[in-house]
């Protein structure tokens, strides 16, 4: 059993606890003099929770479970709020509902920086644009964290880079200022555990734009060994995503990608630094730290 926290002890719910982001943050929410020890994970899969170590209470509900939500949220302080399907609008809206009835103060929540793009008019880019306002409109305390794409992103190549040491992928050499999911869960538990965050829009990015072909490099630099790179087609990088997605998401993706091919994601932001006190970490030393994903 669970030693009860002390009295006045935070509660930090974290929903997406087993993704790249909140895996991240419970670790560091956990982590000696961390001012949150009291952590629940909102998770579909309680035995992920457990492979991966992942400190903290498990609660086991997805999104469209509202009694189990409103489980997580009895008590609680804080949420950390990270969805991943812009066909299901409805799970933000029950979990900002949940954390209204259950008193909860403070909520984190992540989005995009497409959003600030006034050329991103994908479903995908639409569904962060209404998910943020609902939560702008939902009378808590509210932070966003907009971010580049994720550097744990090129996890999608192991696969291919065990097999034949060769990357696949459509954009090859369109710029992104990918960020490191540890930057962006430093900027979480500031945003979760201090104060000064309430109403504040965050960008966060990594510290410099880097190519697919260039993460290549790095990936093959940090293994020891040289990795080939392909240039998808559209059409290729379309198929691909239609295998495993539904049909706009797949479409979204691509247009996202073709915006990204344009230079849309290059600008580099200084949040991850003006939040944390540390510049964000370079997709190199990200490399090195997650070589097990590749070998």
């Amino acid at each position: 059993m669970t030693p009860a926290p002390p009295p006045g002890t935070p509660r930090i719910v974290v929903t997406g606890a087993t993704g790249a982001v909140g895996s991240q943050l419970a670790r560091r929410l956990a982590e000696p003099g961390a001012r949150a020890p009291d952590v629940r994970l909102l998770v579909r899969d309680p035995g992920k929770v457990e492979r991966m170590g992942l400190p903290g209470t498990v609660v086991h509900a997805d999104y469209e479970d509202r009694p189990g939500i409103a489980r997580a949220m009895d008590g609680a302080d804080a949420v950390f709020l990270v969805t991943a399907n812009p066909l299901r609008p409805q799970h933000d809206e029950n979990i900002v509902r949940a954390a209204r009835t259950a008193g909860v103060r403070r909520v984190v929540k992540v989005s995009w920086l497409a959003v600030t793009d006034p050329e991103a008019d994908d479903l995908i880019t639409r569904w962060n644009r209404e998910c943020e306002e609902l939560l702008r409109a939902s009378g808590l305390e509210w932070t966003v964290l907009r971010l580049r794409s994720l550097m744990s992103n090129t996890r999608s190549w192991a696969s291919s880079i065990r097999s034949d040491s060769t990357v696949r992928s459509f954009g090859g050499d369109a710029p992104t200022a990918a960020v490191d999911p540890r930057d962006v869960a430093r900027v979480a538990a500031h945003a979760l555990t201090s104060h000064g965050h309430a109403g504040r829009t965050y960008a966060l990015s990594g510290p410099r734009p880097i190519t697919a072909r260039e993460q290549t490099e790095e990936l093959a630099r940090a293994l020891g060994r040289p990795l080939g790179f392909v240039e998808l087609t559209p059409d290729q990088a379309l198929a691909r995503w239609r295998k495993g997605l539904p049909e706009q998401v797949a479409q979204a993706l691509l247009e996202g990608a073709r915006r990204r091919a344009g230079g849309a994601a290059a600008q580099v932001e200084g949040d991850v630094e003006a939040v944390t006190g540390r510049a964000p970490t370079a997709f190199g030393s990200w490399a090195d730290d997650h070589l097990g994903w590749f070998r």
